[in-house]
């Protein structure tokens, strides 16, 4: 069923990408859903399972590490819920899946902060709903996914009906015909193995699902640290020499019954070692840690279950590697990694008891060379690469945490598709995570520009929001559909100037928009204009744009940066 729903979502994501209401060009709720979908049957094709507790479980934990945009997250907390309504189970009839597609809805509103209706939410919670009632009076799972699926396509259809924006351009939830084309394939494979299905048919379905080919993940952009730093520290400093990481598969080997007490297995493993991440997800537990004994740390994991994956890495050794390579000439020091850390010296300690982690760490989402620049300049330690095209994944989040030698880490998503990723995987880290919900970058620039380094972790996340919350963002990009959205008539292929989350001007031409669209910025005032230049944007018309401004404006200070993004010419930013 799940590699028949994946199959017939990945057939249609174009479709489903079609539907997202802002005519911009890289609405991608079908992308986000099926590399989403399809990061699941990844995982359950590599588990293949009768039962159907353990199948979902696997197909949960794909869904959950892969989920990318608002609607794959949803998606993931759906077959989250779904699946832990079925654990352990080996079949489930129709009272039971109807049970489990509603607990997968309440797990999914409980995810979302703000519940919107006429979104997959609702196509979901009015499906489940019906099979809940439904399956009192039949005992056929084949009638009851008919049904679900028929309920939920009409929910779909009544989408418009809940959220004005839809009735307005004329189209139906994204997401929620995104779950409905996945419902859809539930249907065609029960069918099919019923031999319900004519012949062509069959023929149509019998081909497997294609691998999406999922885009690099995220790749992310590290602040570099000089050269000459790394050579300043004394190799003998790196005290817990050995970096390991591995998993703990709580299912194979040693005493699967032994429970695992996570604060009890830190403690034991910070005796000889730092830098520890533990993230404990249902079987499977996964292990960082610099470690003086890697064999103790072996020997403390066995018990819990069949270790995998394992990676050892000797520091010493690669630093000494790294001093070969640079051949530096600086002498070396007795400097500890907090000393080069902090950038001053640590007196009278010895290096064993300061070396500790950075404070803070900010992880930020960008598109362009910009904008990344921007943000690595100023106490971003890492920018994963995605916007409103190509959002990052849960996944990629966690990894980036992990990255981090940091006690409190803020991330700024910096798209409001890419803020509940962001969340889930701050949930998932067990780090001290906090995600500032910046839904674009000149909320996100604005955020880290009030974080002060030498203030209280609380004080930051409030400043920080704050200053995004004070910022006026505007963008402009290209319509790529007729339609017409709060009264602004869009033509194909005109600039549509973008304020917040509104679309205030549609103009054939890119300084008109500009100009309008600055102007409706300006309505309540504001001091300073930030220009962030795109990949499309033209000298002759910036600088047309930049004397306009002067001439218009005379007040307002400017600043004209290059900002690298695509898609979109022009970003704004107005406090």
């Amino acid at each position: 069923m799940a590699l028949l729903g994946a199959d017939y979502l990945q057939r249609n994501a174009e479709h489903v990408n079609a539907l997202n209401v802002f005519p911009v060009p890289d609405g991608d709720t079908g992308t986000n859903m099926n590399l989403t979908m399809t990061s699941g049957v990844r995982e359950l094709r590599s588990k293949p399972s009768d039962s159907i507790g353990k199948a979902t479980e696997a197909l949960s934990k794909g869904l959950l590490m892969g989920a990318r945009g608002n609607s794959g997250v949803i998606l993931s907390q759906l077959f989250r819920g779904f699946s832990r309504s079925l654990n352990g189970l080996e079949e489930a009839g129709t009272a039971q899946l109807a049970a489990a597609l509603q607990h997968g809805v309440d797990l999914a509103y409980k995810a979302v902060v703000k519940p919107v209706e006429g979104t997959i939410l609702t196509v979901a919670k009015e499906a489940a709903k019906h099979a809940v009632q439904y399956a009192r009076r039949t005992s056929d799972v084949i009638d009851l996914m008919r049904e679900v699926h028929q309920k939920a396509d009409e929910a779909l259809q009544r989408t418009p009906d809940l959220l004005p924006v839809l009735k307005q351009v004329g189209v139906v939830d994204s997401g929620g015909q995104g779950l409905v084309y996945i419902y859809e394939g539930f249907v065609r494979c029960l069918l099919e193995l019923d031999g319900q299905l004519d012949s062509d048919s069959q023929q149509s379905e019998a081909a497997p699902p294609e691998e999406v080919a999922v885009p690099i993940a995220a790749p992310s952009i590290r602040k570099q640290e000089p050269a000459s730093a790394q050579a300043r520290l004394a190799t003998d400093a790196i005290e817990f020499l050995y970096d390991m990481e591995f998993f703990i598969n709580r299912k194979l080997g040693g005493n699967v019954s032994a429970f695992f007490d996570e604060y009890a297995y830190k403690k034991a493993l910070s005796k000889d070692g730092d830098s520890i991440l533990v993230i404990a997800e249902d079987d499977i537990i996964k292990v960082h840690v610099h470690s003086r004994k890697p064999g103790d740390v072996l020997n403390l994991s066995l018990p819990y279950g069949e270790l995998t994956d394992i990676h050892i890495l000797n520091m010493r050794e690669q630093h000494r590697d790294l001093l070969e390579q640079e051949k530096t000439d600086f002498s070396i020091v007795d400097f500890s990694a907090a000393e080069l850390l902090a950038g001053e010296a640590v007196q009278g300690i010895p290096p064993s008891q300061v070396f500790e982690w950075a404070p803070f760490g900010i992880i930020a989402v960008a598109l362009g060379e910009g904008i990344t620049n921007i943000f690595l300049e100023n106490e971003v330690d890492t920018v994963l690469s995605g916007g409103q095209t190509m959002n990052p994944s849960t996944e990629d989040f966690v990894k980036a945490i992990e990255s981090l030698s940091a006690e409190h880490i803020y991330i700024l998503p910096n798209n409001g598709n890419i803020i509940l990723a962001a969340e889930q995987a701050a949930e998932l880290s067990e780090r001290r995570v906090t995600v500032i919900p910046t839904r674009t970058v000149p909320q996100g620039l604005a955020a880290v520009l009030a974080f002060k380094e030498d203030e209280t972790a609380e004080r930051n996340s409030e400043w920080m929001k704050n200053a995004a919350e004070q910022v006026v963002s505007g963008q402009v990009t290209k319509a790529v559909r007729d339609t017409t959205i709060e009264g602004v008539a869009i033509r194909e292929g005109d600039f549509i100037g973008i304020k917040e989350k509104s679309i205030v001007v549609s103009n054939a031409s890119l300084q008109a928009a500009c100009q309008l669209l600055i102007s409706s910025m300006l309505d309540n005032g504001g001091d300073l204009l930030t220009i962030l230049t795109g990949e499309e944007a033209d000298s002759v018309e910036t600088t047309s744009l930049y004397e306009w401004i002067q001439e218009q404006y005379p007040e307002l200070e400017l600043e004209l940066q290059k900002g690298g993004q695509p898609l979109y010419p022009y970003v704004f930013a107005l406090e």
